[in-house]
């Protein structure tokens, strides 16, 4: 029986034309890798949950990101775990704050391109992205606060942080880092105008040229388990759907978005990623801003977690889910597969 084939697509996909062909590609120089600097360490200290990954202490901040840039990647995102805590964060903003001293040693002897994480909950005492509101705060007194964090249970928190008041202080990190040398900031609260503040604030310090990329669809999901032992940011109790986005709401991201570009976010960030690949399109569609994706902890520690029993292919399928964010429209990716994936571009 003969069957008339027009259109035979497997043509292209022998050896040698296959490449010639492709659609996507995922560069190094793509790539962002994060890197966690832990004032209280005085040696490099394993994440169980993210195997490859380690907390440094500022002194190692300058060999780690070197390593980051052997592989290819010429990108770091710094977080900080800081060695004090308290409600409102005030290490974060701190001349000598970790993040800040990091920056000022990476900055002097690298030329890798820096980062910095904007937000609170590795800072304050409580677990959560800004100033509590007054309820909030009542809750965490009544549980013991820093003393005797526990859970609040099915204590109703209602809006957990005061977003205003919040503003200010975000600006204000955001600042010191600049001060120090970072290169571009990225605010990641999800707080209701945060790109404003942070854009005021540092134009007003004469920073006109640090660009901010912004978490600006940052959702309330489950796959940040591993960063939260990493960062040591789990909130002491209750938690972050009130700032943090419904994983159901992909119009409200298309919402969020729009305000953050409005208020100047020069890059936007869409956090997790492969959960969420249809924001990413949407995003990459209707905006002519360079778009980000955050493939995060979870979604590294689970092909880990496949791989290690056998089940998947670690550098392939690692590299397939890189190529699948890029193909959705990011320009860049945020991940920890970067030293990895790069080392097999």
């Amino acid at each position: 029986m003969e069957t008339d084939l027009t259109e035979r697509p497997r043509r292209l996909r022998a050896d040698g034309v296959r490449g010639l062909v492709s659609e996507t590609t995922v560069r190094a120089a793509d790539l962002v890798a994060p890197v966690f600097v832990d004032a209280t360490a005085d040696e490099r200290v394993p994440i169980p949950s993210m195997p490859g990954h380690e907390r440094v202490p500022v002194e190692e901040a300058v060999p780690r990101v070197r390593e980051v840039m052997e592989a290819g990647v010429e990108a770091v995102l710094l977080f900080g775990i800081p060695e004090s805590k308290d409600e409102m964060g005030s290490r974060a903003w701190a001349e000598d704050g970790v993040v800040q001293r990091a920056t000022r040693r990476v900055k002097a002897e690298t030329d890798a391109y820096v980062i910095t994480d904007v937000c609170f909950c590795e800072y304050t005492d409580h677990g959560h992205c800004g100033v509590l509101a007054d309820d909030a705060r009542e809750t965490w007194e009544r549980l013991g606060g820093p003393e005797r964090p526990g859970d609040a249970g099915g204590v109703d928190t209602r809006m957990t942080v005061a977003n205003d008041p919040t503003l200010s202080n975000l600006a204000r990190t955001a600042v010191s880092h600049a001060t120090a040398g970072a290169d571009m900031i990225a605010p990641s609260s999800m707080t209701d105008g945060m790109v404003g503040a942070i854009r005021s604030g540092l134009d007003e310090a004469g920073f006109e040229a640090v660009p901010v990329m912004s978490y600006a669809a940052k959702f309330e999901s489950n796959f940040y388990g591993p960063f939260r032992d990493a960062a040591d940011g789990a909130p002491a109790f209750g938690d972050r759907r009130h700032y943090q986005m419904d994983p159901a709401n992909g119009r409200e991201a298309m919402r969020e978005v729009r305000l953050d570009a409005e208020q100047g976010a020069d890059v936007l960030m869409v956090k997790p990623a492969l959960a969420y690949l249809d924001v990413v399109r949407h995003v990459r569609e209707e905006f002519d801003h360079p778009v980000a994706a955050y493939n995060v902890s979870g979604e590294y520690a689970m092909i880990h977690a496949a791989a290690e029993k056998g089940w998947l292919d670690l550098e392939a399928t690692a590299y397939e889910s890189l190529l699948s964010i890029k193909r959705a429209g990011a320009d860049l990716i945020v991940t920890y597969f970067a030293e990895d994936v790069a080392d097999r571009l």
